[in-house]
């Protein structure tokens, strides 16, 4: 186990392992590693850490997750191997509990057979999980105890979730991942596949019953459809196609009892097909002949090397040949080529493919036949790569009687409001920033009443459109030299929050605020001498008990907001979401009115009592908090002398071109607390006044693109 293994045993940081290491000569020698990731005996760390007195217990989980980090095959195959084991143990308990009561050589030899028979069973004879053999799973005996064990605790399926959930965490670079927020909105936009027996307008909709995803990954999209009857997936990874066909069938329902048709995946007993295959889509497609209600797909993105040359005659590219540097274009294809007439599929997109000129023929030609419905830009964060706001693509496979579809319905939920924007600001990028309730309901709500407008032989306009947000585009508008479909080149923003009505009331709010700015502005200095004062440091006054110094994780309830850094530096209400639960033996940092927050990044200096408005939420990453003891120091004080910029500049540390604040280091003066609370009064009007004057600045630059865009669209007269 490495040093950060040990740190989660312990609860404690990787800087109190580095300190161990040093000031204890007993502590476990590496075993193994390099110099500057050493790895350490997990037995050997377990019982150093109970002589100390750190730890009573290995919790099994982690006891279990060490196991698998440090198989001699690679926590990879060790994996598989456990769940391998645990679809035996939830599909055929009495067979495990037969097997694994004789010894480690014996469950060895005996295991084979009945995993192959389970495999089979659930899974099919082409699957992507081939049947480890006796020598391969002698080493991962003592792994299979212990995961058995868990699932015991937890359930087959949550140990392996954890197990593949830590794994990913563990090699961050190596998996592309779909955001489950983002597998929602995908399964949500396919969730009401098109007509039952074909595409007849009108004819009665049902649920997705068959549904592939040709680039399935860790199987997240999967993982989204609600209660299909097939799901069907093919991987490039061998591994990860192994490990993605496990954790779907130990999140289906047991096959406990039932027969199941040999041969076949999910067999006629009610449990579904779950069929995943290794293999490259493009060049090696595993479903040549499946037609599927639904597709879903993170296709990798900018692929050169896809298969151009090979495929050129390839009949899947009914609307075109993609370009070498169009290969998204490639995988629209393959999906219209897997559905029925009348599926849908949902393709996560890159911004790029809506507009690079050499994709524009295939991009005409599935507008030209409607096969292209929808387009869904996404605000900046929603996925990998995180920096560019990334598109979804709705399609729908042309039936042979089926009229081309006259509009295309495009989205922008970037542009649904951020409260840490202020009003008509839009949203934020940014993954800790995204509202995605909004973004789904946004999304969802245009797609299904653009869809039903369209089947219903209604008109899609009206139903669909709503200013800034989404707009039915008839597709001869399209049809142009660059048939760019970028939804932000076809949504002008609204005059501000509607007219020349709304400009009035911001105009308003505006002129109060103003004459509130002029009301706050602080009158003249009077001039004094500087005198000599007695200092002291945060650091000193935290070890005297006057205030508490914590720094914040983000880690909360969920349904608690979390005050974020952005939030302190903009002056905004909480806007963050928890990062998820604090630490079985750590409280939520919750804050307190009174409070004064941080910021442990940045050179500006910036300090933030906390109103009771703000009270309550959660403390968010990179900030340091300061509670005073209200008897021995007064908040206002304590934050005013915190934004010295001189007391800053002492107290911070540089690496490379960032800064970071030591609040242990800021200075501020001995005083009587009479005397700290006038100081206090002073400090506070100054905050009132700055919040004014960035209320007035955001307001003001409201009113000024507001009236910007009122003239130039002809909602404000120029009277």
């Amino acid at each position: 186990m490495t040093a950060a293994g040990i740190a989660r045993l312990a609860g404690v940081g990787r800087a109190a392992v580095s300190n161990w290491r040093r000031r204890h000569p007993d502590f476990p020698r590496p075993v193994g590693g390099t110099d500057t990731s050493p790895s350490f005996s997990l037995p050997e760390v377990e019982q150093w850490l109970r002589d100390q007195g750190k730890l009573a217990e290995v919790p099994l989980r982690e006891r279990v997750w060490q196991q698998l980090a440090g198989h001699p095959a690679g926590a990879v195959t060790a994996l598989i191997h456990a769940g391998c084991a645990l679809l035996l143990v939830r599909d055929r308990p009495a067979a495990w509990l037969e097997i694994a009561a004789g010894p480690d050589a014996r469950m060895a030899e005996d295991l084979p057979g009945a995993l192959d028979e389970v495999l089979t069973r659930r899974l099919g004879t082409a699957r992507a999980v081939h049947t480890p053999g006796p020598a391969g799973l002698l080493p991962s005996v003592p792994l299979l105890r212990s995961t058995a064990e868990l699932a015991a605790e937890a359930g087959a399926h949550r140990a392996f979730e954890f197990l593949f959930v830590r794994q990913l965490d563990a090699n961050p670079r190596q998996y592309t991942l779909t955001p489950p927020d983002l597998a929602a909105l995908m399964a949500a936009l396919a969730k009401e596949d098109g007509p039952a027996g074909g595409p007849a307008r009108g004819a009665a909709r049902r649920p997705a019953r068959t549904v592939l995803d040709p680039a399935a990954g860790t199987g997240a999209l999967l993982r989204a459809v609600a209660g299909p009857a097939a799901l069907y997936g093919q991987e490039a990874d061998p591994d990860l196609a192994a490990l993605t066909a496990l954790r779907l069938a130990l999140r289906s329902k047991s096959a406990s009892g039932a027969a199941g048709t040999p041969g076949a995946p999910g067999g006629d007993d009610g449990r579904g097909v779950i069929d995943v295959r290794a293999g490259d889509t493009l060049r090696y497609d595993a479903f040549p002949r499946l037609a599927v209600d639904v597709v879903l797909c993170h296709p990798p993105f900018n692929e050169r090397n896809w298969g151009h040359e090979d495929l050129a005659y390839d009949p899947r590219w009914e609307y075109g040949l993609p370009a070498r540097t169009e290969s998204e274009l490639a995988w629209v294809q393959h999906a219209l080529a897997r559905l029925r007439e009348g599926g849908t599929a949902v393709l996560l997109m890159p911004p790029a493919a809506a507009s690079r000129r050499s994709g524009r023929r295939i991009r005409a030609d599935l507008l030209r036949r409607g096969a292209l419905r929808a387009v869904v830009a996404l605000p900046a964060g929603a996925a990998p790569p995180y920096g560019i706001p990334l598109h979804l693509w709705v399609l729908r496979k042309p039936g042979a009687g089926d009229r081309p579809a006259p509009d295309l319905l495009v989205v922008d939920t970037a542009r649904t409001p951020d409260p840490a924007a202020g009003a008509g600001g839009p949203a934020a990028g940014g993954r800790d920033r995204i509202d995605w309730g909004a973004v789904r309901a946004a999304a969802v709500e245009a797609w299904q009443a653009f869809d039903r407008s369209t089947t219903d032989a209604a008109p899609a306009g009206p139903a669909a459109d709503r200013p800034g947000t989404s707009r039915a585009v008839p597709v001869i508008e399209l049809l142009d030299d660059d048939v760019d479909l970028a939804p932000a080149r076809h949504l002008p923003s609204p005059a501000t929050g509607g007219g020349a009505g709304e400009l009035g009331r911001v105009r308003d709010r505006l002129d109060a605020t103003l004459k509130l700015t002029a009301r706050l502005t602080p009158p003249p200095p009077a001039p004094r001498r500087p005198s000599r004062r007695t200092l002291t440091t945060v650091g000193e006054l935290a070890r005297s008990g006057a205030l508490h110094l914590r720094t914040g994780t983000g880690a909360g309830s969920a349904a608690a907001p979390v005050l974020t850094e952005h939030d302190v530096l903009g002056g905004t209400p909480p806007s963050g979401t928890a990062t998820g639960p604090a630490a079985p033996d750590d409280e939520p940092l919750l804050l307190e009115a009174g409070d004064v927050v941080v910021p442990v990044l940045g050179a500006a200096p910036v300090a933030r009592v906390v109103d009771e408005a703000t009270a309550g939420a959660v403390l968010g990453r990179n900030l340091q908090l300061l509670r005073p003891d209200p008897a021995a120091l007064d908040p206002w004080f304590l934050a005013g002398f915190l934004r010295g910029t001189a007391n800053n500049r002492q107290a911070s540390s540089y690496a490379s071109t960032s800064a970071r604040l030591d609040a242990r280091r800021l200075q501020l003066p001995r005083l009587p607390l009479a005397e700290q609370r006038g100081y206090g009064a002073r400090f506070r009007a100054l905050a009132e006044f700055e919040d004014a004057l960035r209320t007035a600045g955001r307001l003001g630059g409201q009113l000024v693109q507001g009236m910007y865009d009122g003239l130039t669209d002809g909602t404000v007269a120029p009277e």
